[in-house]
């Protein structure tokens, strides 16, 4: 018990996130001071020069640039030294500057970060002093002996208080191990805590707003996904049409010839036969071909790696591939998977004209991450038709991430992350 007790207060020291916020908050110190300068320089000109107007857009408009640019700058902080991922305002969307300039005045979110950058400054100033004086004060007693030591009374002097050399020293040392040890780190969470309060209050948005996009991109998904299925039922139904159910009725029409001629002409019936037969060999090949588009039976006996391993072994351009999925995601993420690399792979060979071509697929605690890359000849655009925006609709139905890099010359890259849902 006592042991636990002991533990759970000197945890805040033993562990990275404290010394990663005490980080956060010197940094806090240094920059504060600009991005205020700057905040209430502009500020003041805005209005200042209220009087002639068409100068005071100009400068509120350096002011909202400034300040979402500032603001941009604390996101990254906090991203980088507390993990605190704070979203950025929804992009404007004016035609013109006009527009985006009315804007940002109806925008509640680039308002929320000018207030939060005019009480940024003594905020972290009030945090970043807290939690430095603890540490420096805990510093400064554990060597206090030191400077007893080197002076000559054996003596120092604080004017209210004296620590002389023995007991005052071992007094010294005991409250600035306490200080180090247990309160700096527990004042130094506290602190970090304030600042994340108030970012979270003016940077981040509220759960309301996070529900509603939330909302949203779930509903987008429920249509990507369902508009995703009926395309993949229409395929179907086409390729039935035109390819199997075709070559059957091919069939059974030589199959009626060839029973007519059989009696009469048994080398035309057995030749009509041998058509039939070659008809229905043809017919089975679509089939499996058509199964294996579906849901091949190698992928839900064996995994993926081996599902595409057959893909690699029948493309017309060498591939490289790299599956490391341990342990095997739920079949749903696994069929997805399988289908974006076959899909990427066709592109590869119908369009890009590449010499070669790898795919990597990683399995990262809850995530699947696939890149798929070539030396083709780039330019890949989604509106040409090229698949890729089936890719997004059916990495969207997933709740996934999706981002094509394909500069005119190339080389292309397709980057795909989706949950593992196991």
């Amino acid at each position: 018990m006592l042991e636990s007790v002991i533990g759970t207060l000197l945890r805040p020291g033993r562990t990275s996130a404290t010394w990663w916020a005490l980080v956060h908050l010197c940094v806090g110190i240094v920059l504060g001071p600009v991005s205020f300068a700057v905040i209430i320089a502009l500020g003041a000109t805005t209005l200042g020069l209220l009087a002639v107007f068409p100068l005071a857009m100009v400068s509120s408009w350096l002011l909202f640039l400034a300040t979402h640019g500032l603001a941009n700058v604390e996101r990254s902080r906090f991203r980088a030294f507390t993990d605190e991922h704070l979203p950025t305002p929804a992009p404007l969307s004016g035609a013109t500057r006009w527009k985006r300039y009315l804007e940002r005045l109806k925008s509640k979110a680039r308002w929320k970060e000018l207030a939060y950058l005019a009480v940024r400054y003594p905020i972290s100033a009030i945090t970043g002093g807290i939690a430095l004086g603890f540490w420096c004060g805990g510093v400064g007693l554990l060597s206090m002996p030191l400077w007893i030591g080197a002076g000559t009374r054996q003596v120092a002097d604080f004017g209210v208080f004296e620590i002389t050399q023995g007991w005052g020293s071992v007094a010294s040392v005991g409250f600035g191990a306490v200080l180090v040890l247990l309160v700096a780190p527990w004042v130094t969470l506290g602190m970090i805590r304030l600042e994340l309060m108030v970012a979270r209050g003016l940077l981040g948005r509220t759960d309301r707003v996070v529900f509603e996009e939330r909302v949203v991109s779930l509903q987008s998904s429920r249509m990507a996904a369902v508009d995703a299925a009926e395309n993949e039922r229409r395929r179907v139904e086409r390729d039935l049409h035109d390819g199997a159910q075709q070559r059957l009725i091919a069939v059974a029409m030589n199959l009626g010839m060839a029973r007519q001629r059989l009696a009469v002409d048994p080398e035309a019936g057995q030749a009509l036969v041998a058509d039939a037969h070659e008809e229905v060999k043809a017919a089975l090949k679509e089939l499996r071909d058509l199964v294996r588009g579906i849901h091949p039976v190698i992928l839900e006996d064996r995994g993926i790696d081996p599902a595409l391993s057959a893909i690699v072994a029948r493309s017309p351009i060498p591939i490289e591939l790299s599956v490391h999925v341990t342990p095997r995601p739920d079949p749903s993420v696994e069929s997805a998977a399988y289908f974006i690399v076959s899909e990427a792979l066709a592109n590869v060979a119908r369009h890009s004209r590449a010499r070669h071509a790898s795919v990597d697929i990683v399995r990262r605690a809850d995530r699947l991450t696939i890149i798929v890359t070539d030396d083709g000849i780039g330019g890949a655009d989604a509106s040409l038709g090229t698949g890729i925006a089936g890719l997004g609709e059916r990495v969207s139905a997933l709740d996934g991430w999706m981002q094509l890099i394909s500069p005119v010359g190339g080389p292309t890259t397709l980057l795909v992350e989706v949950p593992c849902g196991s």
